[in-house]
């Protein structure tokens, strides 16, 4: 896959001076569905119909008015010597999820470790902001402002992302193109469980209009409740409606992490690797079809982190994961979302081609290091 062609991510980065380093189809119909996806029920009756889309319409408009006010545009700023004043330099879109005034994002809006972070409300009140932490695994930021300073409101509630439905409608709320505060944009569910590669797995696809500056902001269903955080799009000449979204219950273990431990604790086995389909097995004469070859594209990181959970089982580059707990590694049930799903300590048995005979390997799920 081309970065350059299918993956851009939904950030605006305004470079004024010098540079900044900076994923179970089907359609089910269920009573909810029905409810709250009323305007594509198919009826003969002129006035039912105009009244589920009424319907709908004003469950939306209600949707909205709740969410805007817990949703945040996010502003990253730095002093740059050649204007000689702080500029800003990029921004994304969060929202706060807690009382005390943490707020989720992506972890690609935190696009400088030394920079002023600050959030501005749909009331225009601005507050300045600290990073909690960012999320090794996944695409994930937590921010925090002083909640003292909030005025009270109610926090934006959290839904279950295991719950979506193919063509369940939903809405996108965020700071598009870095300067049009809360565009509303809607659309549907159009696939769930997508992967871009990397730790992008698992992501909710939506046609709901997503663009630079939406990154970090939620994907809200018609109740209410956050399913997504909006994280990429992808750009490509033959592409039209194709936005990603991180399912909310992976943020929610970030969030327990944060809570529980003071910063983001995951379970990593510690690779790089390549996930292995019939084309990559045959341009690399590889004897199976389906796996991770761990491997690093980069000569300056190792593909087995040293001291994380693999490099302790004695996996090493050029290794092959065939299976975990007797399940196959293939494009159904991809290493990264196999690994997510479990916590610190457990252990895991690994089938393993060393590249001359298959072995069992028993791994203990550890933290990643915290140098990775």
């Amino acid at each position: 896959m081309s970065p350059k062609n299918l993956l851009a991510f939904a950030v605006i980065v305004s470079f004024v001076a010098g540079s900044v380093g900076g994923m179970m189809s089907g359609v089910v119909a269920t009573t909810a569905f029905l409810k709250h996806n009323s305007g594509i029920v198919a009826t003969n009756n002129p006035t039912q119909t105009t009244q589920l889309v009424v319907e709908e319409e004003s469950s939306t408009t209600q949707v909205v008015k709740d969410a805007e006010k817990s949703i945040v545009s996010v502003i990253i700023s730095k002093d740059v010597s050649a204007v000689q004043q702080e500029v800003e330099i990029c921004s994304g879109t969060g929202f706060v999820i807690s009382e005390d005034g943490m707020i989720l994002t992506n972890k690609h809006v935190i696009c400088d470790d030394l920079a002023r972070y600050s959030v501005s409300f749909s009331d225009g009140a601005t507050h300045e902001a600290t990073v909690l932490d960012t999320d090794p695994l996944s695409d994930i930021a937590i921010l925090k402002v002083d909640a003292t300073e909030l005025t009270p409101f109610t926090p934006i509630q959290l839904g279950d992302s295991t719950t979506l439905i193919q063509g369940q409608a939903v809405i996108a709320i965020g700071n598009a193109l870095g300067e049009f505060q809360n565009t509303v944009t809607k659309g549907v569910i159009s696939g769930l469980n997508r992967d871009l590669g990397g730790n992008y797995t698992d992501l909710i696809q939506t046609d709901a209009a997503i663009n630079e500056g939406n990154s970090g902001g939620p994907l809200i269903d018609l109740e209410g409740n956050v399913v997504g955080i909006n994280t990429a799009i992808r750009r490509d000449s033959n592409a039209e409606g194709l936005g990603f979204a991180i399912p909310i219950n992976e943020a929610k273990v970030a969030i327990d992490s944060i809570k529980a431990e003071g910063h983001i604790v995951r379970p990593a086995l510690g690779v790089r690797y390549q996930p292995i389909n019939a084309y990559f097995a045959q341009l690399n004469s590889l004897p199976y079809s389906y796996g991770a070859y761990i491997h690093s594209g980069d000569p300056s990181q190792p593909a087995v982190i040293p001291g994380g959970s693999a490099y302790n089982a004695g996996i090493k580059d050029g290794d092959i994961i065939l299976e975990i707990d007797g399940i196959l590694v293939d494009e159904d049930h991809p290493l990264a979302s196999t690994v997510k799903s479990h916590a610190l300590g457990d252990v895991l048995i690994l089938k393993i081609y060393d590249g001359t005979a298959e072995k069992d390997v028993q791994v203990t799920l550890i933290e990643l290091p915290s140098d990775e």
